[in-house]
């Protein structure tokens, strides 16, 4: 996702009269004349369209969409951390943080690779601070600079959210949910919330980051996604996000039709151990549960030559071979359906949490907030 370039001084100057509730005291505060200061909030309302004050002989008085826009302005410039930095300077160095290269951050933006890399150094120096090490074509952000990072993507989510509940006090159709679906949210559960939601909510924007929890863990955490859909993990390793469980998936043993085990009525470990499996990464809830599984089932679990997290990639891999892997039914409901793969029951109880992580601190604009009250909705009813 590209960021505009937001005029951060102009949210400063906006949020310091807010705050005071005068134009000679945020002037004061955010070092800027009180002419400058007052151009600056006449431009945001120009861009708005809406008029964020009443002036009067007592002071600047907020109007409703300040009223919404003032905590996320707040909340953005304590991310931004320092008055010297430039909307223009984020921009440039959320693209290079993003895309790990300046002709990567150029594609992503349409600047120049130059104009990149003058507004990246041009960061450093205001925030006296080494940001990116360069490798090759390539660079690698510093610890400080993937500090900085973060705090960019979150102040960015912040002015977009902001933006977002003005234009719906306007009457305006806006807003935009991002998505991080993991494999078993996107086989019914998101894609039914989100028919209901696009019914309901046709002027808000969906978009769908699919990865597995590593790939989206880190993009929740800067605020490039809003909410993650998925298993859920030990809420000990994840003390900076919050998670909800929602409902409970029973995985079961998929394999072709056909299959030898098939004619079984109850295989046991050792038996199991004697076909290959498929099967996802080791640091998986799924991966986990199934050598609980087959341990509970009297055998230690055999070595997993094939690891895969796609589910049409293992669809294939079934169908052509005699290998299993532990699923939940609906992931390969239409498979199911046609009895090219069958399942059987686990020979002990297989279950896992799924649910909705975000952010500690996210706080939802509205049809964000509707969206996620539909999924724990649509949860409930079973997907009907």
């Amino acid at each position: 996702m590209t960021e505009p370039a937001y005029n951060i001084r102009h949210y400063a100057a906006f949020a310091a009269t807010v705050r005071h509730g005068s134009v000679t005291r945020a002037a004061r505060a955010v070092n800027l004349t009180q002419p400058a200061l007052t151009q600056a909030i006449a431009r945001l309302e120009a861009e708005l369209g809406c008029a964020l004050f009443e002036r009067g002989s007592g002071g600047m008085t907020p109007t409703e969409p300040a009223r919404l826009l003032a905590p996320r302005a707040e909340a953005a410039i304590a991310q931004i951390g320092s008055p010297r930095v430039t909307g223009t300077q984020v921009r440039a160095f959320l693209a290079l943080a993003r895309s790990g290269s300046y002709a990567g951050a150029a594609e992503a933006t349409g600047l120049s690779a130059a104009s990149l890399h003058r507004a990246v150094a041009d960061l450093a120096v205001a925030l006296g601070q080494r940001l990116v090490d360069k490798r090759g074509r390539s660079i690698l952000l510093t610890p400080q600079g993937e500090r900085r990072a973060r705090g960019f993507g979150l102040a960015m989510a912040e002015l977009r959210s902001g933006l977002a509940e003005v234009a719906a006090w306007q009457g305006k159709a806006a807003g935009r949910i991002v998505v991080g679906a993991m494999p078993l949210s996107r086989a019914r559960w998101l894609p039914e919330t989100i028919l209901r939601f696009h019914a309901a909510h046709p002027g808000v924007g969906i978009a769908v980051v699919e990865g597995s929890h590593a790939e989206l863990a880190g993009p929740l955490r800067d605020g490039e996604i809003d909410l993650m859909l998925g298993a859920l993990r030990e809420a000990g390793l994840l003390e900076d996000l919050r998670q909800e469980p929602v409902f409970e998936d029973r995985p079961q043993l998929v394999m072709r039709a056909g299959h030898p085990l098939l004619g079984e009525a109850q295989p046991m470990g050792q038996r199991l151990a004697d076909f290959p499996w498929v099967l996802p990464a080791r640091d998986t809830p799924l991966r986990q549960y199934w050598e609980a599984m087959m341990r509970s089932a009297g055998a230690e679990p055999p070595p997993v030559e094939i690891e895969c997290g796609s589910v049409l990639t293992v669809r294939q891999l079934l169908l052509g071979s005699d290998a299993l892997t532990l699923l939940s039914p609906a992931q390969l409901a239409v498979e199911l359906e046609a009895g090219v793969l069958a399942t059987l029951p686990t020979p002990a109880p297989v279950l896992r949490r799924i649910g909705i992580t975000t952010r500690e601190d996210w706080r939802p604009t509205a049809p964000q907030a509707a969206f996620v009250d539909l999924l724990r909705a649509v949860a409930g009813g079973g997907f009907a």
